[in-house]
């Protein structure tokens, strides 16, 4: 079977337009994809040099295949079964800066850059104090862009033409902004001038992003028959959901320069992504967490055999439809349209996403994506929505770490872990349920005092003991 290498494989040179940091999966499987598509069609014309930032080498395997890899779409879409294969070809080269730092820096003189992207973590966007002299090379990523942008600065003598259009898409609120309040803040500790500082606020643009994409990544059960299918070995195919959605806040500027929305991708450019946040984390993410431990108690062990059982199916459409939507002040057709995506994407013959890893950390998840649609439903209702009620129960029973005599692998603070087997060491479930609902530290607020919800929680959890 054939290697992938330009050897086998045409690659256009095209101009680096585009400084990727991080070279996971997702960026691989979501954005290099994203390119490729809009470099086709002709609405992009620019390429990506990838500098790998979370290992002391560059991935001798993105060297080996001279950055070739392909992204395949697997799972279902609008009703019909999706499996494409698509050769990325837009990467022009892979570095890391811990083996060079001074051509890393010299990346910056680069007169055709125009964008930065990254995916380092939700971790990766943080100030590091001890990162002093930009001489030599940083440890933070905020703190390895500085330095790159000073230099880039100081090459081009401050023309406002050669300012970045940042766009991360690590998966924190304000990723941009806090990108660009790192940046500021590292420029003050090496005393940079304040010419600089003017310079990254009139010429840089920091967007904030929303990502929403599953992306599994190697697929180690299929590999061979995919190999063959494509006729390469690529040890670097990545896979993804056919479901793609990147919303970009910032000024029309981007949506100009980064028209990627017209080659056809799900592709937003908005003035506030708020919304879409919302949506996001009420709808897929609270869908997820709210059957969780209902689908987990029933016997119910992955994504997929959750949407096809009658029960569960049935469970986790009603709570949607029928409590999360009503609670949301959004357009319902929006609203409807996404929910039904999401569904088709948990229905993916693809992806084996078993519950217990959503489960991790359950109690800040529901907290953050289920608690909100509960009270507002109940604030515009007038009652509460009793499905998202036995959602909470179930919880609860959930994290009493056994069911009918079965462990169960709970994967949460040692704290709350330890006083949630101390409550249901309490006498009566009544008690239980109490002492969990009034813990402010568990849910923002003392639940017990919501009028007639204890109640209910306590006769939800008393029917899902006796299953």
């Amino acid at each position: 079977m054939k290697s992938l290498s330009k050897s086998e494989v045409q690659k256009k040179e095209r101009p680096v337009k585009i400084l990727q940091f991080g070279n996971g999966n997702f960026l691989r499987g979501f954005t290099d994809y994203m390119i490729e598509q809009a470099n086709d069609q002709g609405v992009f014309d620019g390429n990506i040099q990838v500098v790998q930032v979370h290992s002391q080498i560059a991935d001798p395997k993105m060297i080996q295949q001279d950055c070739l890899f392909h992204v395949l779409i697997r799972g279902l879409k609008d009703g019909k079964r999706i499996d494409e294969a698509k050769l990325i070809t837009s990467i022009s080269g892979i570095s890391n800066p811990n083996e060079d730092y001074p051509s890393y820096l010299q990346l910056g003189e680069n007169p055709d850059l125009r964008f930065i992207i990254s995916n380092t973590t939700e971790s990766g966007i943080q100030f590091d104090p001890t990162d002093i002299d930009p001489s030599r090379l940083p440890d933070s990523f905020p703190a390895k862009v500085a330095a790159l942008l000073y230099r880039r600065f100081q090459y081009f003598k401050g023309d406002p033409s050669k300012g970045l259009i940042f766009i991360p898409c690590e998966l924190i609120e304000n990723n941009g902004g806090s990108l660009k309040d790192c940046i500021d803040r590292y420029a003050t500790l090496w005393k940079l001038p304040n010419s600089f500082t003017e310079w990254l606020y009139s010429s840089c643009i920091f967007c904030n992003t929303l990502v929403d994409q599953i992306v599994p990544g190697f697929p180690k059960d299929s590999i061979e028959d995919i190999q063959k299918k494509i006729g390469f070995e690529d040890k670097l195919a990545v896979m993804a959901e056919p479901f793609h959605l990147w919303v970009i806040e910032g000024p029309d500027l981007v949506k100009e320069e980064f028209p990627l929305h017209l080659a056809g991708l799900d592709v937003k450019f908005v003035k506030d992504l708020s919304p879409f946040r919302t949506r996001k984390v009420r709808i897929l993410n609270g869908g997820h967490t709210s059957m969780v431990p209902y689908g987990y108690l029933l016997g119910i062990r992955t994504v997929r055999e959750a949407v096809e059982d009658k029960k569960i199916g049935k469970f986790m459409r009603e709570v949607i439809f029928h409590e999360i939507i009503p609670s949301l002040d959004m357009p319902e057709e929006e609203l409807v349209q996404f929910a039904n995506d999401v569904l088709e994407r948990f229905a993916n013959p693809f992806i084996h996403h078993e519950l217990i890893s959503i489960a991790l950390n359950s109690i800040s998840k529901f907290k953050v994506r289920v608690l909100p649609s509960l009270l507002e439903y109940k604030q515009k209702k007038k009652e509460w929505p009793p499905l998202l009620v036995k959602s909470l129960a179930a919880l609860l029973v959930f994290y009493k770490g056994e069911f009918k005599g079965e462990s169960i692998p709970l994967k949460d603070d040692p704290k709350i872990l330890q006083n949630f087997k101390d409550a249901w060491q309490l006498k009566t479930v009544d008690e239980t349920v109490h002492k969990l609902l009034s813990t402010d530290e568990y849910w923002g607020m003392d639940l017990s005092k919501m009028g007639g919800l204890s109640k209910q929680v306590v006769d939800e959890a008393k029917i899902i003991l006796a299953l």
